[in-house]
């Protein structure tokens, strides 16, 4: 394969060739992913500079996104590629590896396994995308441990293992992508009375990976206070989450109170509570509803909040 030297880079004379950053951006995965989608299963060969800096143009950064759609549907990532090159309608089902990762996550969380939690999911973030795992591995997880959960003897050990274990992971990344991307952040808080909430995170999680900043107020704050964290905060949008039943009445009184605090704000409340006050807050002017973090991701991609491309989502 032909080599362009560094400096056709720096010149911007590599027409048509982006490096790996940009792909991230464009496409939503990670670097560390799309190496390990090469190195391990050939599934993209970008071109190299003479200092081995990967080089993609349109036709590999359309590729990604084809891979990602297959993720999407559940396809294991060890199966795409032969997908991809027969292009052949194959049966799903046959290639799902979620219910191993799912059960051996559920077994480290019953056993107090912090590490070996770790270690599942790292093999798992290391080779899909944000929203590939949530879609497939952490939500159905999430369903599976209220379950096991309900009146069961040792619940709150799990539980406080599991919510420390995910915060931690979750927050690190949040950190790190937050140094990587400029401009306002979209500001994320908690409505409801956990102290910490899954379902906040994720959708926090999710809007970071996709190159928007993301600050975080899990605590229950009032809703009369937050006009003041917009007005010290200046965010690009504003989520609120909530997973349980919340006062009808002041929602439907503060809401629009926020979303006339700044103009063309995006504002939403996302989780469980949008599904219990739909009926009473769908005619709210400039309120988006979301029932999961996916669909809050999609909603906040298709408003002002995001500049950048959208396409890579399906």
């Amino acid at each position: 394969m032909t080599k362009v030297s560094d400096d056709d880079i720096d010149a911007g004379t590599t027409e048509g060739w982006v490096p790996i950053r940009e792909v991230a951006r464009l496409t939503g995965v990670n670097p560390v992913t799309l190496r390990a989608w090469e190195r391990r299963y050939g599934l993209i060969v970008p071109r190299r500079t003479a200092k081995g800096h990967r080089l993609y143009d349109d036709n590999l950064v359309q590729r990604i996104q084809s891979i990602v759609g297959w993720l999407n549907r559940g396809v294991a990532v060890s199966q795409v590629r032969q997908l991809l090159d027969t292009l052949q309608p194959l049966s799903v089902a046959e290639y799902n590896e979620w219910d191993t990762l799912h059960d051996e996550m559920l077994r480290a969380i019953s056993v107090l396994a912090e590490r070996q939690l770790d270690e599942s999911f790292n093999r798992a973030l290391a080779l899909y995308p944000p929203r590939t795992l949530c879609k497939h591995l952490l939500l159905p997880l999430l369903v599976s441990l209220e379950r096991r959960w309900h009146k069961r003897f040792g619940a709150e050990l799990e539980r406080t293992l599991f919510h420390s274990w995910l915060r931690t992971k979750l927050g690190t990344r949040l950190y790190h992508a937050n140094r990587q991307h400029s401009g306002a952040p979209l500001l994320a808080v908690g409505l409801g009375e956990q102290r910490f909430e899954p379902g906040l995170w994720l959708c926090a999680w999710l809007v970071s990976s996709a190159g928007c900043p993301v600050e975080i107020i899990e605590w229950p704050v009032p809703l009369a206070e937050l006009p003041l964290a917009l007005e010290q905060i200046a965010p690009r949008g504003l989520l609120l989450y909530a997973n349980q039943s919340l006062d009808s009445n002041r929602l439907q009184r503060q809401l629009p109170r926020l979303a006339a605090a700044k103009e063309a704000m995006p504002l939403m409340l996302a989780g469980p509570a949008a599904s219990i006050h739909r009926a009473k807050l769908d005619s709210l002017p400039g309120l988006m509803l979301a029932d999961d973090p996916l669909t809050a991701l999609e909603a906040l991609q298709a408003s002002p909040l995001f500049d950048g491309p959208k396409g890579y989502m399906e």
